[in-house]
């Protein structure tokens, strides 16, 4: 009897309109296979989607709730393509998000005696400096220790979250209410208001000039195209003369600041203390927002606009509808296995190679 054999084999030749497609066709699939859920559920679909899209986009709230929830996705968002771009695998924003949260926290509460501006751009150092420090980590023991930076930068997650649960549970406890969480930060380290009667930040102004800053750095820059060819190849990246282990290192401190930058708003910008939930997963929602904005800085800011529709609305939707807002999470999901599903067919096609006879 004879049986065809098959194997993935790369395509020599791939379409780039298909790959600028493959976000447009997940999210589609994504929200077909999510509205078999709801149907399940006993829910209408079309009524639920609809639901979110006016939750977040139909009202002046919903709206402006949407851009204040885009403002820390679009930071982690950018985080982890900067990282992923050198092929470090950065699946550490989360803890990086919380180191510089913590950092900010830190100064705010120091009660420093400075001007508003002045201690604003304290804490940005703060917070940059203390998620650079914290992926710097994974990124010295891959670079030179070739430790599998994915299980490191994921491990490290964990600890930050319990050492910002240990200070929070200790000696940073509210003093007045005896909850988790810090005092108020100082009045002067609070981000100023954009926009009246709402609580859209400054942070979202730093997330837009982080996204075309990045844009920068790897489109115009040395360093640029050192970490887009450590990415594509590190061994003839190395044979050309770039220093592929200072590549990582960079690449690990930049994106691991830029993700301390989002911890920096939600504290700064949000709650003005430091709670233990401050982040509801923004660091880990940001791989999907990099993945589906195609490592493209300005893919990612309209990725994790996409995104931030996507959470705001459900609340909405839940309220509505009855469905429950957990949806959200399920859409993430699946857009996230459908896009790197469609990414392997992208470049490769199954095919036929031999036959076997038994």
């Amino acid at each position: 009897m004879q049986f065809p054999k098959y194997r993935l084999v790369k395509r020599e030749k791939v379409s780039p309109t298909f790959r600028i497609l493959l976000p447009f066709i997940a999210v589609g699939i994504s929200f077909i296979f999510s509205s078999i859920i709801i149907l399940i559920a006993g829910k209408n679909p079309i009524t639920s989607i609809y639901s979110i899209f006016y939750g977040a986009l139909g009202t002046r709230l919903g709206f402006m709730e949407t851009l204040v929830k885009a403002t820390p996705l679009i930071l982690t968002g950018i985080a982890v393509s900067f990282a992923f771009t050198g092929k470090f695998w950065n699946i550490g924003a989360e803890g990086q998000f919380y180191s510089g949260a913590l950092a900010a926290t830190y100064i705010g509460i120091s009660n420093l005696n400075l001007p508003k501006p002045i201690y604003i751009i304290f804490l940005l150092i703060g917070g940059f400096i203390a998620g650079g420090l914290w992926a710097l980590l994974p990124g010295f023991l891959k670079a030179y220790l070739k430790v599998d930076d994915v299980v490191t930068t994921l491990l490290l997650n964990y600890i930050m979250i319990y050492i910002v649960t240990a200070i929070l549970e200790g000696p940073w406890r509210d003093p007045i209410t005896m909850w988790p969480q810090s005092a108020m930060i100082s009045p002067n380290a609070e981000f100023p208001r954009l926009f009246a009667r709402t609580r859209v930040h400054l942070g979202l102004i730093i997330s837009i000039l982080a996204v075309i800053a990045v844009y920068i750095i790897i489109k115009y820059t040395k360093l640029g195209f050192s970490l887009r060819a450590t990415g594509a190849n590190p061994k003839a990246s190395n044979f050309l003369g770039i220093d592929v282990k200072k590549t990582l290192l960079l690449a690990s401190i930049i994106s691991g600041g830029i993700a301390g930058l989002a911890g920096v708003g939600e504290v700064a910008g949000v709650h003005f203390r430091l709670t233990e939930n401050i982040s509801p997963g923004y660091g880990y929602t940001g791989i999907v927002v990099a993945m589906l904005g195609n490592l493209n800085p300005f893919g990612v800011l309209l990725s994790a606009f996409f995104f931030a529709i996507i959470i705001t609305g459900a609340h909405y939707m839940s309220r509505a509808t009855g469905v429950t807002s957990f949806i959200a999470d399920v859409i993430q999901g699946i857009t996230l296995l459908v896009l790197l599903a469609m990414l392997i067919f992208y470049e490769y096609e199954i095919r036929r190679v031999e036959w076997k006879i038994f």
